[in-house]
Order: C-alpha cells, then sequence, then structure tokens
C-alpha cells in the first residue's frame, strides 16, 4: 500500500489539478500528500470569508519575511494556504491570465512550449466560464469562472473616472488586451468559491486509485543514484515512507517546494554543508529568483452612498449573512477586488506595469494579518508592481522540516521599481480627483494630500508597503546555470522528480497568480502523462 506510481507532494493550486488529471487513468495509483487539515471551514466557502482564514492559524502557514532592508526592516506578511486547495482555499478568488508577452518571454528564456499560445489551451482546459465556449475562454472545464456577483455603484464611478482620465474600457480582462480598466472575473459560483480542492479534487476523491493524505508533512525525498525513489512524511507522530514507481511531483508551492529540495540534499552546496545536510547534487538556483508583487494602499472618505464599511460591520453583517444564508444573495458574496485597472505609468512602458485594485470599503491590515474595517465611510485603491526587477531568496533556517525557511523578498532594491509604483500611486490619485468619482470623495485619507515630492512617496511606499501575496520563481524553470528544471519541469540532474507549481516560473506573471499556476497545473499534468504514454 506504501507503492504508487506517482507522488505528489502538496494539495494546492497545481497539486489538485495533478491529482485529478493523473488519477483520470485508474491504473495509475496516486498518492497525494497535504500538510495541512481538510478544507472544511465553512469560510472557505464564502467569498467574503477569506477575510477570517488570512491570519495565520490552521489552515495558513502565515509566514513572514526577515527583514526587509529596503522596508524600514519590516518582516512583511505572507499568507499561504495550509490546506486542500491550499492558497486557492484562501487567496481573493481573482481569475487574471496576465500579458501575452508574460508568456512570450518565459519562452524567450529558452522554456520551449511556454509562448501564450502555447499555454492557452491549458487555462481553457480548466475554465467553466459563465459565459460560454470562444475562442479565448472554455466552458467545460472544472473551475467556474464567472463576474463578481456584486455590482456596487463606487466601482462603476471608478470605471468611469479611469476611462475619463485616458485608460480604455475592457469588458474581458483575460482576452490577450491587457491595457484598461474593468471588472476582473472570480473563481467563484453561486455564491460559493471555487477552490482547485472545491473543482478538481472533490469530485474525484472517490476513485480507488488515488490516496489523499492530509496532515502529512513531508520531511524529504528519497534519492538514490541521482533518481527520485519516493518520499518520508509524518502523520500523527508516526513515520511513514511512500515509493515512486515513475515520478515524485513537488506541488508545495514558492516557499516549500524549495525547502523540501534542500531538506533532500538538492540545493545550492555550501547552503547546505552549512546546515549538515548531505548533498545529493549541487543545484545552486534552487531558493534564488525569487519574485513577488509589492503594493501599497490609497484610502479615501467618501460619501456613505458608495462604501460598503458599515454594511460589513455591527449588526448589519448579522443581516448580510441572513441574506446569504437563505439564497445566496448579498454582500457576503464578494471578493477581495470589484474592479481592475492595468495602466502603463513607468517610463518607456510597452505594457501596464501596475494593477490598480479597487474596493468599495476600506481597511486596514495588522502587523500579524489581522483585517479591520475603518469606523468611516471609506473606499480604497492599491498599487501593486506587476514586473519587479527585485529578486529574493528562500533558505533554510535548519535541517528541520519544521522549521519555516527564511524568506528574504529584497522589495525595493533599486530605483526603478521605487519609481513605478511611486507614479501608480500618483495614477490612482488622479482618478480619485477625475469626475464622476471625485464628485464623491470628502478626503484623502493614504498618504494623504501632503504628500507630493518624489521624496514623500517614496517615503510612504517604503513605510507602508506589503505583499500582495504572489511570490514566485523558486524553482525556475530554463536551461541556464541556474535554472532548476526544464521546460517539462523535470528538475535537472535527478531523474524521477518534477516541480508543478508557481516556483517553475521564471518571471512573475503581471497580474494575480492563481490562475497561472492552474494552467502551470493542467500542462505539468499533460507532460507527465505524454512522457508516460512515451515509455
Amino acid at each position: 500500500m506504501n507503492e504508487y506510481d506517482y507522488i505528489i507532494v502538496g494539495a494546492g493550486s497545481a497539486g489538485c489539478v495533478l491529482a485529478n488529471r493523473l488519477s483520470e487513468n485508474p491504473s495509475n495509483r496516486v498518492l497525494l500528500l497535504e500538510a495541512g487539515p481538510e478544507d472544511k471551514s465553512i469560510w472557505m466557502k464564502i467569498p467574503a470569508g477569506a477575510t477570517r482564514v488570512f491570519a495565520p492559524g490552521p489552515t495558513n502557514w502565515g509566514y513572514f519575511t526577515e527583514p526587509e532592508r529596503h522596508l524600514r526592516n519590516r518582516r512583511v506578511y505572507w499568507p499561504r494556504g495550509r490546506t486542500l486547495g491550499g492558497s486557492s482555499s484562501i487567496n481573493g478568488m481573482v481569475y487574471l491570465r496576465g500579458h501575452p508577452e508574460d508568456y512570450n518571454e518565459w519562452a524567450r528564456l529558452g522554456n520551449t512550449g511556454w509562448g501564450w499560445d502555447d499555454v492557452m489551451p491549458y487555462f481553457k482546459l480548466s475554465e467553466n466560464q459563465q459565459h460560454g465556449e470562444s475562442a479565448m475562454h472554455g466552458a467545460t472545464g472544472p473551475l467556474a469562472v464567472s463576474d463578481p456577483a456584486i455590482d456596487d455603484e463606487g466601482s462603476r464611478l471608478f470605471i468611469q473616472s479611469s476611462v475619463n482620465a485616458g485608460l480604455p474600457f475592457r469588458r474581458d480582462l483575460n482576452d490577450g488586451v491587457q491595457e484598461g480598466v474593468g471588472r476582473a472575473q472570480v473563481t467563484v459560483r453561486n455564491g460559493k468559491r471555487s477552490s482547485t480542492s472545491a473543482a478538481f479534487l472533490h469530485p474525484v476523491r472517490h476513485r480507488k486509485n488515488l490516496h489523499v493524505v492530509v496532515e502529512a508533512l513531508v520531511e524529504r525525498v528519497n534519492v538514490e543514484g541521482k533518481r527520485a525513489k519516493g518520499v518520508d512524511y509524518t502523520k500523527g507522530g508516526q513515520r511513514h515512507t511512500a515509493t515512486a514507481r515513475c515520478e515524485v511531483i513537488l506541488a508545495g508551492g514558492v516557499i516549500n517546494s524549495p525547502q523540501l529540495l534542500m531538506l533532500s540534499g538538492i540545493g545550492p552546496a555550501k547552503h547546505l554543508q552549512e546546515l549538515g545536510i548531505q548533498v545529493q547534487h549541487d543545484l545552486c538556483g534552487v531558493g534564488a529568483n525569487l519574485q513577488d508583487h509589492l503594493y501599497v494602499y490609497y484610502i479615501a472618505e467618501c460619501d456613505k452612498s458608495i462604501s460598503l464599511n458599515h454594511q460589513l460591520a455591527g449588526a448589519r453583517m448579522y443581516f448580510q449573512a441572513l441574506k446569504y444564508f437563505i439564497n445566496r444573495s448579498g454582500y457576503l458574496n464578494i471578493g477581495a477586488v470589484q474592479a481592475t485597472a492595468f495602466p502603463r505609468v513607468g517610463l518607456n512602458a510597452d505594457r501596464p506595469d501596475v494593477e490598480i485594485s479597487f474596493r468599495p470599503m476600506s481597511l486596514s491590515i495588522s502587523k500579524k494579518g489581522a483585517i479591520l474595517l475603518d469606523k468611516f465611510p471609506g473606499i480604497n485603491a492599491s498599487c501593486s508592481l506587476l514586473r519587479p526587477r527585485a529578486r529574493g531568496t528562500i533558505r533554510l533556517a535548519s535541517p528541520n522540516p519544521r522549521d519555516p525557511a527564511r524568506i528574504h523578498a529584497n522589495y525595493l532594491d533599486n530605483a526603478e521599481d521605487l519609481h513605478v509604483m511611486r507614479e501608480g500611486m500618483r495614477w490612482i490619485r488622479k482618478v480619485f480627483e477625475t469626475r464622476p468619482l471625485a464628485d464623491f470623495i470628502q478626503r484623502e485619507v493614504t498618504p494623504g494630500a501632503l504628500i507630493k515630492s518624489d521624496g514623500e512617496w517614496e517615503n510612504y511606499i517604503r513605510d507602508e508597503a506589503q505583499s500582495v501575496y504572489h511570490p514566485v520563481g523558486t524553482c525556475s524553470m530554463g536551461a541556464d546555470a541556474k535554472a532548476v528544471v526544464d521546460a517539462n519541469l523535470r528538475v535537472h540532474g535527478i531523474a524521477g522528480l518534477r516541480v508543478v507549481d508557481a516556483s517553475v516560473m521564471p518571471r512573475v506573471t503581471s497580474c494575480n497568480t492563481n490562475a497561472p499556476t492552474i494552467m502551470i497545473g493542467e500542462k505539468g499534468a499533460a507532460m507527465i502523462l505524454a512522457d508516460q504514454k512515451a515509455r
């Protein structure tokens, strides 16, 4: 019972896709190991419940970076899903694919088969599009993709003011023409989150050839003679060994996949030797190339008619909960973002370089990850840096698998990143001062009207910027000396071992990363099955 064809480590955004696709063939025995518990929390089903699973807890790893030198030595909070569905069970549910040049650049870096035209079929394969099938969308996949259920006045005003400020309106932000403003779709259907566990895993858990084990911490990949043979994991205080006849597939994400490789002796030799870990294969790129989207808030106090702060607080929250549980209506259907803009703000930018996310409420996030609505009627927009030049690392803290890895994001280590964020914030201010939205604004709360010069903006950004929770790149694919996997996601130098998750992205996508990660799961599964057929 401990021998399988495929062992998948991590039941997150890519892992659940892999488990579904690889177990479609009843002759394939598949083991899916997840460190966290089942995804049973009601807050993982309700769209607005994302705020309740955002803080560290049983289903959230709740990581923090090391002190970030260019952010006043602040430790930045990194929520990561630790449950079936991974981060797709706790995220803001935004469905965005990015710009075609994101993927064309991957291909130019030596990753044949990863251009925009190559990956599009895999986006469509997953998708169950509310508006039906088209040249750019699929309608028969497991993943529900829908328009936001709430059509609020504040978002309509923001979109119109963005258009009046010179940005074109876009009905579909996923059709390959990204620049513009519109309403991003979400992975929600009929008032319920469509995580990858809900969409891909739970419908097939009855398969006899699919074995799912939760609360199972994988401690190492067993390597013999440059080949992965299986894994060791603990569950309930007991150690287990599982062997893989075909492949071990890491889908633990941008932190846990490189951490597990290094714990298994695959990584930068000097770092492993310093920790007393026997080197199985010197692979310097493991844990390198870390990239993440950084964001900062703009908050305005406004006319009560366009803010939802009062609707989601106090006794009114109970009324909204009642509406939701009776007929799935009301504001508990709201996701993380209600309107999205992709302008160009940097010098000589040839495509959008910031993502502006509008919300008809205003809030603050504590240093420990708690989300609190403001007492006054407010709205906010955030500016996210889409293509950061900064690169960070993931490194082991110790040889103990239970010790969180050390995250060095290295945010804003260059003038270009800071310039783009500063100009993105100025773009938001311009839109908020443009009619019709301007007619409803009473005052700029954050950063405040006194912030005007370049230096004042930059100080504000260094004081307040936070992660958008889109880290990628620490097991980057490519053919260069620092690549960890090849274009087929096979780990360089170790047979029978792949990485299939967001860590393989050589460059971060110009958008939220969940939809691209699901695509990687689909394409990775197709590659694995094609190799199996060839054998």
